[in-house]
């Protein structure tokens, strides 16, 4: 989780300036293409709503001339398949500024069953941020993910026994 896309430098939650929070991905390109990351973002993203203030503004932030290329191309198509103006921005990325420790991992942190687990083996707050079963977990406390989709995670997420049931509940009962 950071800020992105302004121009104040230094930017803060308290002090956003002309920033948006945005989270910023980091892959494999030999594991998944930019295309596959770019068409995951639309089928979750709707295009079709206005920001409603740039802290909260619609936007895919590029790396390199390649990757902007791809964007573009992406919201065309899905502006010729809405067949209405697209409110998503794409443009290049000037610098990510990663936000502060309290903004990191917002729902897990307020599940305490899970953070005391990921406090288990996240002994600091770069580790938490950093942290792939961390960021897994946040979205499962946000109400993400399926049952499949967690049976074939959960051993890699380094809970207990009573974790990993609470986790369960938390899917099947679609928190």
């Amino acid at each position: 989780m950071g800020y992105a896309g302004g121009t104040a430098p230094d930017p803060t939650y308290d002090l956003l300036g002309d920033h948006t929070e945005c989270i910023q991905v980091d892959y494999d390109p030999a594991r998944i293409p930019y295309e596959d990351l770019v068409e995951a973002f639309w089928a979750v993203h709707s295009p079709l709503k206005p920001a409603l203030s740039t802290q909260y503004a619609s936007l895919i932030l590029c790396h390199d001339a390649e990757q902007l290329s791809v964007a573009r191309a992406s919201r065309e198509r899905v502006a010729g398949r809405v067949g209405r103006r697209v409110h998503t921005e794409v443009r290049m990325l000037d610098r990510f500024y990663v936000a502060e420790d309290y903004h990191q991992k917002h729902a897990l942190r307020g599940d305490s069953v899970l953070v005391s687990e990921v406090h288990g083996y996240c002994r600091d707050e770069a580790s938490l941020r950093d942290s792939t079963a961390a960021a897994r977990l946040n979205g499962y406390a946000y109400g993400l993910g399926s049952r499949v989709r967690v049976e074939m995670d959960i051993e890699s997420l380094g809970l207990s026994d009573v974790g990993a049931r609470h986790l369960r509940s938390i899917v099947r009962n679609g928190r």
